[in-house]
């Protein structure tokens, strides 16, 4: 081959070797200009005016709250409205009438012949009371005999008939100057009639005023379950006058409420209005340090049956007011007594205790007599 030849080959191909090294050397330029240019507009990007450049805390969505094994679970339960009327803290005076008639009595001396009690009696046998009260009653009396030697107690009011009431009060009024009785309430507004209430006198003078060492069961009452109704300090309101031997059931928790605030029941009963489920509950100790909880519902007078909601689990109990509604009594940190049934309705009732009639209030051995609600 010519010498020329092979000169001429050569330069074609050192020319395209040069070519493409110039092409590939224009490539990588050109890539190192445009990731340049990248990186320096991403660093000089502005943030958008839509947007809130604060720091914003960062929260943790897994639920690490532990249940509080203590919190009361409440139910709805039906009762009937008219129950509104039945209960141990019904308010029964001037402006509130009692409606009953289905009274589950006993004879308070029947019940201490049964029980063996001997540290008091009531007039006679005729004399009743309703069955959920003769036992702290009786049980209260027993501790006083006890510290005291004391037996000389006698029950001379009680449970009265409607019928009877009337008896009372159409006798007091006869024998006012002007007609008017203020001695006896009205028929159909005095405890008595409840079963909730009984009055003292004593077997030494036929009376009893709380005095002496009888005192150490008016102050004591509360830690069975009762109080002193009419008190002299109390008589605006309950428009009764003082009355030491008048004691009303309404329970533990209520009793050690109102006698450590002083309240009477026309007081208590609007207290606990002020309390409703929805509410703020009243929640207390009572000097043993049990606790409880209490709040109020109002009665549904529309319709047959009012929603009631109650604990679950709990140990509690249902009153009405004889007003406007009903008090559950929750005692927290204690199981049921026994499973919850529903109240006995007033359509329950039957006549079985209509024949129950007493002789109290009648006048003392000693011609003596005491002014009576």
């Amino acid at each position: 081959m010519p010498k020329n030849k092979i000169s001429k080959e050569k330069s074609i191909r050192h020319a395209k070797t040069m070519t493409e090294i110039v092409i590939s050397l224009v490539l990588l330029g050109a890539g190192g200009f445009f990731v340049r240019n990248a990186m320096k507009e991403a660093s000089t990007v502005q943030s958008s005016p839509y947007f809130d450049d604060k720091d914003i805390a960062v929260t943790d969505v897994e639920n690490t709250s532990v249940p509080d094994p203590n919190q009361i679970i409440y139910e709805s339960r039906s009762v009937d409205t008219k129950d509104k009327f039945r209960g141990d803290l019904i308010l029964v005076n001037e402006d509130h009438e009692y409606f009953g008639g289905d009274e589950d009595l006993v004879s308070i001396i029947e019940m201490n012949s049964e029980n063996e009690r001997t540290c008091f009696t009531a007039v006679d046998s005729t004399y009743t009371i309703l069955r959920q009260v003769y036992e702290p009653m009786a049980q209260m009396i027993q501790d006083f005999s006890d510290q005291y030697n004391n037996d000389r107690l006698i029950i001379y009011g009680s449970y009265r008939t409607k019928e009877f009431q009337q008896q009372l009060y159409d006798d007091d009024v006869a024998q006012s100057e002007d007609g008017k009785s203020t001695k006896v309430a009205k028929a159909g507004f005095s405890e008595h009639e409840s079963g909730l209430a009984f009055d003292f006198t004593e077997a030494d003078n036929y009376d009893y005023d709380g005095t002496g060492d009888y005192a150490w069961i008016n102050a004591n009452c509360y830690k069975y379950g009762f109080i002193v109704r009419y008190t002299k300090s109390k008589e605006k309101i309950t428009k009764i006058q003082d009355e030491p031997w008048h004691f009303r059931y309404v329970g533990i928790p209520h009793a050690y409420y109102m006698d450590s605030n002083d309240l009477c029941l026309e007081e208590y009963i609007d207290l606990i209005r002020k309390h409703p489920y929805d509410g703020e509950h009243l929640e207390f100790k009572d000097d043993k340090d049990t606790e409880y909880e209490v709040y109020f519902v109002a009665s549904d007078d529309g319709a047959e049956k009012t929603t009631v909601p109650v604990p679950n689990g709990v140990r509690y109990e249902i009153s009405g007011n004889n007003v406007d509604g009903f008090i559950v009594t929750v005692y927290k940190n204690q199981k049921p007594l026994v499973e919850e049934a529903p109240t006995k309705s007033f359509e329950d009732t039957s006549e079985e205790n209509t024949e129950n009639t007493t002789g109290d209030e009648e006048t003392t051995d000693d011609g003596s007599d005491k002014t009576e609600e």
